[in-house]
């Protein structure tokens, strides 16, 4: 029994060590591909986040498989989650709208970090720099250096003029 305990925690070091080589590769790569191509270092950023969360979800599943989680228990918990999750997303209908925009922001959308960008209101429009787009929220630096958060569902619903940056 103890062999067996001492083999486990053997693979799950491996796993880990192979995790952080995955991640620093990854990382480096990303910094390689904007140099390359000239992406944003938020967008870089961003993107390796998101990586990251995943290298560690996979890790995390792959430890407990090798300390002997059942699959079935692991699916049934998965799926609980991800329902109360569903739910939750589906009474907060604003957040989830806001986190698809926020994807639609980062991956297809003219405006980028640094750009000065002017709401289109009725009443009153909205101008300032972009400092940051995050997963709900844009913000924007105003003249009188005011910072306000715009949800990104208003950024796609409403009419935009903006001045880019100089590269």
């Amino acid at each position: 029994m103890e062999f067996l305990n001492q083999y486990k925690i053997i693979e799950s070091l491996i796993v880990f060590i192979l995790a952080f080589i995955l991640r620093l590769l990854i990382t480096k790569s990303l910094g390689k591909i904007q140099l390359k191509f000239g992406f944003q270092k938020a967008r870089i950023i961003l993107t390796n986040k998101i990586i990251t969360i995943l290298i560690y979800i996979t890790l995390i599943v792959i430890t407990a498989f090798i300390w002997g989680v059942d699959e079935k228990q692991l699916l049934i918990y998965i799926s609980s989650f991800l329902t109360i999750l569903g739910i939750a997303f589906f009474a907060q209908w604003s957040i989830l709208s806001n986190i698809t925009a926020g994807l639609i922001l980062f991956v297809n959308y003219p405006v980028k970090i640094g750009d000065r960008i002017t709401i289109l209101e009725k009443d009153y429009n909205i101008s300032g720099e972009i400092r940051d787009i995050g997963a709900f929220f844009i913000t924007l630096k105003t003249a009188k250096n005011e910072f306000i958060t715009v949800p990104n569902s208003i950024i796609l619903q409403k009419n935009i003029k903006y001045y880019q940056q100089e590269e």
